[in-house]
């Protein structure tokens, strides 16, 4: 039987797809598994000899490694965005002053904030009372009276 060979350049064409597959699902993953084959083909080019058992372990362990090291970074410098309560909607309500849309009764009632009525808990106010949201948990505000 015949033994299988992997020369250089099949690493760099399977770099080429995984390279492909994150273009097409972004995330950071199979671009770390695209370098690991990119390096292993150019262990292979410059060692030849290596057999396919261990280019296969090269490759896996390069990837278990760059797919690591990407994630440690990643959690040491997490991507700053100009808005961070972009799909936060509630968060993004935090501190603004709105009219009740209905009375706090027993800790319960409603504000209408554009064309949305959100849940309420806070101390029990008449439908005329201006609250301040404090807190945003789910859809709904904990708010309190404002003067």
């Amino acid at each position: 039987m015949t033994e299988l060979i992997f020369v250089f350049w099949y690493w760099w064409v399977l770099a080429v797809v995984f390279l492909v597959i994150e273009i097409l699902a972004p995330g950071f993953f199979f671009l770390w598994m695209a370098v690991s084959g990119c390096i292993t083909g150019i262990m292979v080019w410059l060692v030849p000899s290596i057999s396919v058992d261990v280019q296969i372990f090269i490759f896996s362990i390069l990837s278990v490694i760059t797919i690591t090291a990407w994630r440690l970074y990643a959690k040491k410098h997490p991507i700053e965005t100009d808005q961070p309560l972009l799909n936060k909607r509630g968060a993004q309500y935090v501190g603004r002053v709105f009219n009740l849309y209905e009375p706090i009764e027993n800790g319960q009632g409603k504000i209408k904030v554009d064309d949305t009525i959100w849940k309420v808990h806070g101390e029990d106010c008449d439908i005329h009372t201006k609250v301040k949201v404090i807190a945003s948990r789910g859809t709904v505000f904990d708010v309190e009276a404002v003067e």
